[in-house]
């Protein structure tokens, strides 16, 4: 079986849907599609939940009917005959008279996930009836049936393994299958969710379940570019990369990919493909266990970051001390993307500011603490490129104007990070493109 993912845009407009139906469809082999909600979708209920939560019922159902009217409108743009816009209509009204209920009562937080989930449903229903309309056989499989974290928040893959595998055993013969992305239950049988993103991790968690051929992402850009398209004029696509060049890039700031989703996938060494929805011709890129050469692959950035400093005479000879700041950030949940260390002081960088003066308070403890916003981590990702003896001197000549507020060399064979004022972020990936890659 091969896994398809459609994200937001590719099912964003009637146009998009109509041809994800014949991407799909022209496939022989098995088939297990995975939307997202419909661009901008999941902004919108994300925005009514905020209004539910502050009690302006007025606010949220002003927004409510106004994402109503645009489905409605999708409908009658999407489908051919009378027959399946009343479907369409009818099952459109369905939901928003469901998120409407929320208007009437006390909404709570574990409410918020219940309304956000609407947007994958609408997204699949109006999918299946399109291909039911077209004569195209598939199943609509809820994934809030066999989808489902634990108390850990982590994926319980052998539930996953054992439920998905019993849905599809009620439809023998079945070539194509339709589920969502993104949300699941958990381990209370609540609805809940993969966080922003989930539906690559999700795409992934089924492949694993279902030992799929493999897994395509598809998106609106043609596969991984060597440099972020939004700043750098002429980046170009990158065929192959392996799994761990892959998990680098994902996880800082090639927003191609969620970086959750090359962990289930590496694992049980299943490729990951990214192909253009707009461009299916294009090659996109493959991600697998093969080797890619040598080299820098590709340049990202992270934004949001903010870098912290604890200053402390007891460093000195101290052991214990760096368990001790550790400890903190466990305590409150909060993960640490770099970390450089001296005789005196240690730096550390976050991304979650939710329990930052917490965090602060804790620290001061031990010492003094500097915090520094609006920073930005830009890294180069490519196998083996710290054993290469030019690599690091080729990148701090490319960044030599730029003022550098942390170095992280050595923790990864396949990553250099350094962390700059988020404002010389465009300065900084130019250079490196025009000194790595010599474009």
């Amino acid at each position: 079986m091969v896994i398809m993912k459609f994200g937001g845009t590719s099912v964003g407009t009637p146009e998009n849907i109509r041809l994800v139906a014949q991407l799909t469809a022209a496939t022989d082999e098995p088939v297990m599609v995975v939307l997202s909600a419909m661009s901008g979708t999941t902004n919108s209920l994300v925005e009514i939940s905020g209004y539910l939560m502050q009690k302006i019922t007025c606010r949220a159902d002003e927004k409510i009917c106004l994402l109503e009217k645009y489905y409605l409108q999708v409908v009658e743009s999407l489908f051919g005959t009378d027959e399946y816009r009343e479907r369409g209509s009818a099952m459109v009204q369905y939901h928003f008279n469901y998120l409407r209920t929320f208007t009437q009562d006390l909404f709570t937080a574990n409410e918020v996930k219940c309304v956000v989930a609407q947007g994958e449903l609408l997204s699949t229903a109006l999918f299946q009836f399109y291909l039911e309309e077209q004569n195209i056989p598939s199943v609509l499989l809820p994934a809030l049936n066999f989808i489902r974290i634990d108390r850990e928040q982590e994926p319980d893959q052998y539930y996953i393994r054992e439920n998905l595998t019993r849905e599809l055993e009620k439809y023998p013969g079945t070539r194509l299958f339709v589920t969502q992305g993104f949300i699941c239950r958990n381990a209370f049988g609540e609805i809940d969710n993969l966080k922003r993103g989930g539906s690559d991790f999700t795409a992934s968690l089924i492949g694993v379940a279902l030992n799929a051929k493999e897994i395509i992402i598809w998106t609106d850009i043609d596969g991984f570019h060597d440099n972020d398209p939004r700043y750098v004029d002429k980046t170009h696509p990158i065929a192959e990369l392996s799994f761990d060049e892959a998990a680098e890039l994902a996880y800082f700031g090639a927003k191609i990919l969620h970086p959750s989703t090359i962990v289930p996938a590496r694992v049980a060494g299943i490729p990951v493909i990214i192909k253009n929805t707009m461009d299916p011709g294009a090659r996109g890129s493959t991600i697998s266990d093969k080797p890619t050469g040598i080299g820098v692959k590709a340049i990202a950035a992270k934004d949001g970051i903010t870098a912290i400093r604890i200053k402390s005479g007891r460093m000195l000879l101290a052991y214990g001390f760096m368990r001790k700041v550790f400890e903190i950030f466990e305590l409150y949940k909060t993960p640490i993307d770099m970390i450089t260390t001296s005789e005196i002081s240690v730096s550390l960088t976050i991304d979650d500011l939710t329990h930052l003066q917490q965090i602060i308070d804790n620290l001061s403890l031990y010492g003094t603490v500097e915090v520094d916003h609006d920073q930005t981590i830009v890294c180069a990702v490519g196998e083996g490129i710290t054993s290469e003896p030019n690599t690091a001197a080729d990148l701090f000549k490319a960044i030599r104007e730029v003022p550098v507020r942390m170095i992280s060399y050595g923790g990864s064979q396949n990553n250099i990070s350094v962390l700059i004022p988020s404002k010389f972020k465009k300065q900084a990936l130019n250079a490196l493109s025009a000194q790595l890659f010599n474009h």
